[in-house]
């Protein structure tokens, strides 16, 4: 199975809220908790496609997508923040999440940075052997002011360069 990095800008408004949504509907709360955020994040990128498009992509199967990451690259040199990062719900278990993060840390590697950091949740046990995978290290876990009751601890990786 073939996949494909691509552009945000090749896809609607709404892409990105409508992954995460799908990505995170094993748990209804997650949906209740961050609505708000995953709209706002589909509405910063699409109306800011041109970062967009250097800080992220979109994975696709058959011109399906499947997934997406994105990145925070405002405190380079030091280090770049892994921000969403998700793969629709049909499509897990097929190696498609560690593809995608594979492809990002080496477009965030040629950005010339000291480090690259991420934040999981203690309950996302798949997100936290994707990053492990691929070289992210578990650098602390703390607590969760957000959404522990369901999410657990904050989970912190990092990954040298």
């Amino acid at each position: 199975m073939n996949i494909e990095f691509r552009k945000f800008s090749e896809f609607q408004r709404g892409t990105i809220y409508e992954l995460l949504k799908d990505g995170y509907s094993f748990e209804s709360r997650y949906e209740r908790d961050w609505i708000t955020n995953w709209k706002e994040a589909d509405d910063f990128f699409y109306d800011n496609l041109h970062i967009a498009d250097d800080c992220g992509f979109v994975t696709t199967l058959k011109d399906t997508p499947i997934g997406f990451i994105c990145w925070d690259p405002r405190h380079i040199p030091d280090y770049i923040v892994i921000g969403h990062n998700c793969i629709a719900t049909k499509y897990k278990g097929n190696k498609f999440g560690k593809m995608q993060l594979q492809e990002a840390v080496k477009r965030m590697t040629n950005k010339n940075v000291k480090k690259l950091v991420v934040t999981t949740d203690e309950q996302l046990l798949p997100a936290q052997k994707n990053y492990e995978s691929v070289g992210f290290k578990l650098i602390q876990k703390r607590k969760n002011e957000w959404n522990q009751e369901y999410a657990g601890k904050l989970m912190d990786y990092e990954m040298i360069l």
